[in-house]
């Protein structure tokens, strides 16, 4: 794993969070994507050299909006980036980890993504994301 590549708050309203986080960090998001396979709308932060991502579900069904029912908002996720996710993820498995997907999906800020169950990590969800311009 290269580096911490973003944290993964969930939220309820996008739109007022974005206006709380941007008198928090002094500006306003550089990105606004709907991930419409995931069932979410995002924005990201730069905050120095970090990223912090904001997730708004679009639908009742998505992980989303099923975190917010159990444990209401807050921190959803921390993203590590990885210089090849399907050797990443071949090396995870080898481990013991488990994936939540066999194969990577396209996620928001032009990466793919693949998530690991928080059960094999201590509760917290992982996220390895690898940028597509690296393909």
């Amino acid at each position: 794993m290269l580096k911490i590549e973003h944290i993964g708050i969930a939220v309820k309203n996008i739109g007022q969070s974005n206006d709380l986080f941007s008198k928090l960090f002094g500006k306003a998001p550089y990105k606004l994507e709907k991930v419409e396979s995931e069932g979410v709308s995002t924005s990201f932060f730069m905050v120095g050299e970090n990223k912090i991502e904001l997730l708004e579900a679009t639908n009742p069904e998505s992980p989303i909006a099923k975190f917010i029912d159990k444990k209401g908002e807050g921190i959803h996720h921390i993203a590590f980036e990885v210089e090849d996710i399907l050797l990443e993820m071949k090396r995870l498995q080898a481990e013991g980890f488990v994936l939540l997907s066999e194969q990577p999906k396209k996620g928001a800020d032009n990466k793919l993504i693949c998530f690991l169950h928080p059960k094999g990590t201590n509760g917290v969800l992982i996220e390895l994301c690898q940028d597509m311009k690296a393909l």
